[in-house]
């Protein structure tokens, strides 16, 4: 989309402002080898990473609202591929991404995180970078192709482990994200206890569901196309929202197949 389309990229965001969004993500989730290849991320990796920041940006500045930009530092070696994951890779690919968003951001979202690790190298980077130091939440994947005895990342790390590993990093918010709706409350809820046993309640907690069934643990998201549930309408969705508010949620949103419409549902009942 960044290579044919930025205009089109620009009138979503637009379209996501008008429903209300008070934070947008950049464009840029997709701009690692694993989705464009390894050539044309040496050649145009800066380049497509500066407009998806520039895009936003402009999105943001021209409309009337206090809207943010969050910078979308995706997993580095596929979305939910903790296997994947090249811990000597993480700075060759990172730092181009980080240096290119980094004038046009005012958060960083480091999203769809399956492994404790490569966050925690990440945010070491964005420290050393980011000479404003600018917030940065951390969002993770959640295990949902099978009923588990407590919230896994798809690593198989635990929530607990993933929140105290984030707190000790001084992350300022932890979410959960490209899930099914029905497991990010119990690790809302987990997440808020841990927090609280550490003395750490200042750290925001968040969701942003995806839309689609449950996914197979050889899953890879962006490979292809993907279904979207029938039922996971607007008013549904915010019966979601509603309890993850309950459970300590202060950060919600919408992740892929999560639409204007759905926004515009949260907005309505958030301004009620």
């Amino acid at each position: 989309a960044m290579m044919e389309a930025p205009d089109i990229v620009k009138a979503v965001h637009r379209s996501y402002i008008d429903s209300g969004s008070r934070v947008i993500t950049t464009n840029s989730y997709a701009l690692v080898p694993f989705h464009i290849g390894e050539k044309v991320f040496k050649k145009r990796g800066r380049e497509l990473a500066i407009l998806s920041g520039k895009i936003a940006r402009e999105a943001a500045d021209e409309s009337a609202t206090n809207t943010k930009v969050a910078g979308s530092l995706a997993p580095l070696f596929g979305s939910y591929r903790a296997d994947l994951y090249q811990a000597d890779r993480v700075e060759e690919l990172a730092i181009p991404l980080i240096e290119s968003l980094d004038p046009y951001v005012d958060i960083w979202l480091s999203e769809t995180q399956s492994l404790i690790d490569e966050v925690s190298r990440v945010k070491a980077l964005v420290d050393k970078i980011d000479s404003k130091h600018k917030p940065f939440w951390v969002s993770f994947t959640l295990e949902d192709s099978e009923p588990t005895s407590e919230p896994l990342l798809r690593s198989g790390e635990t929530v607990v482990e993933a929140v105290t590993a984030m707190q000790a990093l001084g992350v300022d918010a932890i979410l959960f994200n490209c899930s099914q709706p029905e497991i990010i409350g119990e690790a809302i809820q987990v997440t808020h206890k841990t927090l609280a046993s550490l003395n750490a309640q200042s750290i925001q907690i968040g969701a942003y569901a995806n839309a689609f069934p449950p996914q197979p643990k050889n899953a890879t998201a962006n490979d292809g196309l993907d279904e979207l549930r029938a039922d996971l309408t607007p008013p549904a969705y915010l019966a979601w929202v509603k309890q993850w508010q309950k459970d300590g949620a202060t950060l919600i949103g919408g992740c892929c197949g999560i639409g204007p419409e759905h926004i515009s549902a949260i907005t309505a009942y958030c301004k009620a």
